[in-house]
């Protein structure tokens, strides 16, 4: 973090370009991300065939099949254009929650650490509380709870990821506060809001926003978890989890249709881990 209290100067963020431009697997890593959000974008008007189309007579055919270059599903449907169509369920899935419990997380964490005293007491015991469950078993108790559906199950995991983030937060402004610059703010007049604004968040959302990119890739998997039990994006709707589950009975007869989803989130999922690492090492962010 920086040491002079002032927001990142361009020089500092050139610095962080060139870092994270000198980083290949990086590069590479945020090329594979930037390839699936327009994916996600753009997918559903490139698929080479319908992917709510049906075919008892199509259906599980080989990779490799002519009209169909990764095969079809349990219900004949293309399975490329099932695949190109649920990253845009999925993704969404995944980034949604991340970045409202980032918004979220992250202003309780930081008026926890500035504020200190009762009002952290109060916030941060409250954010323990959840540290009392695994963050899967949290994720099916809630959604478990409210129902299954998009909307509940992005609910259950914003509520998830909300704790960490916060506690992040909190325990960088801590550090932030007690810098010289904010000390002399404070004895200046300044008032509280201000001090936030200018001196304490140039220097606390770049740390928290590193921490919250990695969770997406676990947010990816936890939101594949939900589907794959039913709990959250429901049939036909083509997201990466569901399709899983679906396919779990051809496991046996087209193991490699059967893997197509998984593959797909564990190329994203690390993905977006190797894109964290990067940015981390190119803000000189430490663990």
């Amino acid at each position: 973090m920086s040491s002079s209290g002032i927001e990142r100067s361009d020089g500092y963020w050139r610095g962080v370009g060139r870092r994270f431009l000198s980083d290949r697997v990086a590069v590479a890593a945020a090329m594979v991300v930037l390839a699936l959000v327009l994916l996600a974008l753009f997918g559903q008007w490139m698929t080479p065939a319908d992917p709510f189309q049906a075919s008892m007579l199509k259906r599980l055919k080989p990779i490799g099949t002519e009209g169909f270059p990764l095969g079809t599903d349990e219900l004949g449907r293309d399975m490329l254009s099932r695949l190109m169509v649920g990253a845009q369920l999925s993704l969404f899935m995944g980034i949604t929650p991340v970045l409202v419990a980032f918004i979220i997380g992250s202003a309780l964490g930081i008026l926890a650490g500035y504020a200190g005293g009762l009002i952290n007491g109060a916030i941060m015991r409250t954010i323990d509380v959840f540290y009392a469950f695994p963050s899967v078993l949290l994720a099916i108790a809630l959604s478990g709870a409210l129902g299954a559906g998009i909307f509940n199950a992005l609910l259950s995991l914003t509520i998830v990821f909300i704790p960490p983030i916060a506690r992040v937060a909190e325990s960088v402004t801590t550090q932030v506060r007690h810098r010289d610059y904010v000390e002399a703010a404070r004895a200046s007049g300044a008032a509280a809001f201000t001090i936030v604004r200018v001196h304490v968040l140039g220097n606390v959302l770049g740390p928290i926003f590193v921490y919250a990119t990695s969770l997406i890739s676990v947010s990816m998997i936890l939101a594949s978890g939900l589907s794959f039990l039913g709990l959250g994006v429901k049939p036909p709707q083509p997201e990466w989890g569901l399709m899983l589950n679906t396919l779990r009975t051809a496991i046996y007869t087209q193991p490699w249709i059967a893997a197509l989803p998984g593959v797909m989130i564990f190329i994203t999922s690390i993905s977006f881990n190797l894109l964290s690492d990067g940015l981390r090492s190119a803000m000189e962010v430490k663990q």
